[in-house]
């Protein structure tokens, strides 16, 4: 189904269009505002999830506009905690994922923009998705973009790109059936080469079936520049956590491809002790002069992280904030964001 107002482009090899550096100039970010019952049946951490993703928005409001989508029946209590320079439109979503299930902007030489279409499936069938796997197209509809398809199901915050040619994922969110059954991860890696237009692509294994992302690299590896990353590890990993085993892999496999890696230590002395919590530095978003991070109540490891994203982004002003309801859910603020880069 194609919403009136976009249009479906049939998918080519190659169509001049890329995804830029999230650093480069944005428009606007885009967010969703969290309502389902059936994702969040506890009425107070749902209030606690809404208040958390209305502080990210006000933080990304002081750097560059933001849209809010959400059905107009939920704009007046979303608006309650939403400063002026967060506007809201009229697109129905169930949870707060815009990473995941929000459009995915692409630019081409020319400065048009299109919005590439990568289906958002609720993580392989894992969670309701009735309204959430029709944002990309409505929003790509009410912009008037052209919708390209990418021939593949999954998440954009399981594809890290550089914005020059370069991409980094793991094979558990990918190259899996609950997604992508039948397609080789050569046939995945083509696909994913051709949406986000570069040419240069890093697997490494993942963690099938432990989460409900199966391991979004998002959450633990970030480019910061052409060819370089910034990667998020415990200081003592254990052995018999099949997370920390793959995040070593994934550290060896990026140095053996010859990029800059530098490593921060996740926090230790957190407010949230639950292994489930996902406690990472690394899922911040880059806006116009800004850098919206996470703080997990441990002082030194804090530090270090502001300090790491400071270097590598000079100019923007760091903004640390509690976002723990997020990480109880599985994720944090890059995943709760998505930019619509500048024409």
């Amino acid at each position: 189904m194609t919403l009136a107002g976009s249009r479906e482009v049939s998918a080519g090899e190659r169509d001049g269009f890329f995804v830029p550096p999230e650093e480069a100039p944005h428009e606007r970010t885009f967010m969703q505002w969290p309502v389902s019952r059936r994702v969040h049946p506890d009425p107070v951490f749902l209030k606690m999830a809404q208040q958390t993703i209305a502080d990210i928005a006000n933080a990304i409001a002081e750097f560059e506009p933001v849209t809010m989508l959400a059905a107009a029946s939920d704009h007046r209590r979303a608006r309650r905690g939403l400063s002026g320079g967060v506007d809201l439109w009229d697109i129905p979503t169930e949870d707060l994922w815009c990473r995941d299930a929000g459009p995915i902007f692409v630019i081409d030489g020319k400065g048009a923009l299109a919005v590439r279409h990568i289906r958002f499936n609720g993580w392989g069938r894992k969670q309701v998705h009735v309204r959430d796997a029709r944002i990309a197209e409505q929003v790509a509809g009410r912009l008037g973009l052209p919708l390209l398809p990418a021939g593949l199901y999954g998440e954009a915050g399981g594809v890290e790109q550089d914005g020059h040619g370069l991409l980094l994922a793991h094979e558990s969110s990918w190259v899996i059936d609950n997604r992508n059954p039948g397609l080789s991860r050569a046939g995945i890696e083509a696909r994913l080469l051709a949406a986000y237009g570069a040419d240069r692509m890093v697997w490494s294994e993942g963690v099938r079936g432990e989460d409900i992302t199966d391991y979004h690299i998002d959450s633990l590896a970030r480019f910061t520049g052409p060819g370089r990353v910034l990667i998020n590890l415990p200081d003592e990993p254990d052995p018999d956590d099949p997370f920390h085993a793959a995040a070593l892999d994934t550290h060896d496999t990026l140095v053996a491809a010859g990029l800059a890696v530098e490593v921060i230590p996740e926090p230790e002395d957190r407010r949230i002790d639950s292994i489930d919590f996902v406690a990472s530095y690394a899922n911040y978003y880059v806006c116009n002069g800004g850098v919206i991070a996470a703080q997990f109540g441990d002082r030194e490891a804090d530090a270090l992280a502001r300090d790491a994203l400071a270097r590598h982004y000079p100019g923007r002003e760091v903004v640390m904030l509690d976002v723990d309801p997020l990480g109880e859910m599985g994720g944090g603020i890059h995943c709760a964001t998505q930019q619509m880069p500048k024409a």
